[in-house]
């Protein structure tokens, strides 16, 4: 019943996130790194676009594919992994985003990052280990 209802409410913040990054790419743009761009050969606004529509395909995946519900915290523990240098750049750059407007904010945001990670494990296990 605890993991159900954290797993819900994992699938409504990575839905929230996943919209604002629909609706509000040029506040998550500042997020990409330069590299990035290099690496995947999009621009910041495709990058951010492409990782807010993740956010809702892994929201979506977490309510409606019961059956996978580990892949799926795997997926979203991964996704969670994947965007941590962005948390990083922020941070570095010393960047504001929505709600990450302070130094405090986004240093506290890369402590969070590991808890996303733990949370998506521990809210998709089937009882006792997490990470089987």
């Amino acid at each position: 019943m605890i993991r159900t209802a954290a797993r819900w409410m994992l699938a409504l913040v990575l839905a929230a996130a996943g919209a604002a990054h629909l609706v509000r790419t040029r506040g998550f743009r500042i997020v990409v790194p330069d590299w990035a761009t290099r690496v995947t050969r999009l621009d910041k606004d495709t990058i951010v676009v492409a990782s807010g529509a993740a956010e809702l395909a892994l929201a979506a995946g977490l309510v409606a594919l019961p059956r996978e519900r580990r892949r799926m915290g795997w997926a979203v523990a991964g996704f969670f992994v994947a965007v941590f240098p962005g948390n990083v750049h922020q941070w570095r750059t010393r960047r504001s985003a929505p709600g990450l407007d302070t130094d405090a904010r986004r240093l506290c945001r890369l402590f969070l990052q590991p808890l996303l990670v733990l949370w998506a494990l521990w809210a998709t296990a089937e009882g006792g280990d997490p990470l089987r």
